[in-house]
C-alpha cells in the first residue's frame, strides 16, 4: 500500500519513554497499523515504525521509537534520544509505581535529550478505570508544574491514541515551522 518513498515536507522523531509493560509498544502499534497484542513481550534494544499524518495541509512523517523499559538496555540512551523531537512519557494509571518513576525519566530526558524537545505525558491503560492508581488531577498537575502536555490513553480501545500522536506532532510542527520562518534562507 503506497511506495516506501512516500512524500512527506517534515519528518519528526518521536521517543517512546517509561517503565516496563505500560504499554509503550501497543501504543506505537495501535498508533501505526491499529494493532493491540494482549501477549505483547518485553522490547528488547529498540524498535521503530512510522505513520504520516496531514497538518497545517503538510504531510508530517512521524518516525517513532519504542525501547525497553528495563534498566539493563539504559546503555543505548543517547544514540536513542540523538535526533529526537517529541517523546511520549507513559505511565500506567493502574501501577502508582510507574508514575512515581516519572521524575527519573524526565531527568533521563532533561540529560539526554534536546534542550527543546517536546513532551507529553501519557497516562495510558486508561480502560482499566476501577483499577486506578493514579488520580488525573495529579497527573495533570505534575504536567503543568513541568510544562508538558498531558493525555490519558488506552491503546487497547484506542481511546485518545490518535488524539495523543497527532498532538505532540502538531505542537512540534508548529515549532519548527515558526522556527523557519524567523532564520533566513541560507543559499
Amino acid at each position: 500500500m503506497g511506495n516506501r518513498d512516500e512524500e512527506y515536507d517534515y519528518l519528526f522523531k518521536v521517543v517512546l519513554i517509561g517503565d516496563s509493560g505500560v504499554g509503550k509498544s501497543n501504543l506505537l502499534s495501535r498508533f501505526t497499523r491499529n494493532e493491540f497484542n494482549l501477549e505483547s513481550k518485553s522490547t528488547i534494544g529498540v524498535e521503530f515504525a512510522t505513520r504520516s499524518i496531514q497538518v497545517d495541509g503538510k504531510t508530517v512523517k512521524a518516525q517513532i521509537w519504542d525501547t525497553a523499559g528495563q534498566e539493563r538496555y539504559r546503555a543505548i540512551t543517547s544514540a536513542y534520544y540523538r535526533g529526537a523531537v517529541g517523546a511520549l512519557l507513559v505511565y500506567d494509571i493502574a501501577k502508582h509505581l510507574t508514575y512515581e518513576n516519572v521524575d527519573r525519566w524526565l531527568r533521563e530526558l532533561r540529560d539526554h535529550a534536546d534542550s527543546n524537545i517536546v513532551i507529553m505525558l501519557v497516562g495510558n491503560k486508561c480502560d482499566l478505570r476501577h483499577l486506578r492508581a493514579v488520580p488525573t488531577d495529579e497527573a495533570k498537575h505534575f504536567a503543568e508544574q513541568n510544562n508538558l502536555s498531558f493525555i490519558e490513553t488506552s491503546a487497547l480501545d484506542s481511546t485518545n491514541v490518535e488524539t495523543a500522536f497527532h498532538n505532540i506532532l502538531t505542537e512540534i510542527y508548529r515549532i519548527v515551522s515558526q522556527r523557519q520562518l524567523r532564520e533566513p534562507a541560507r543559499g
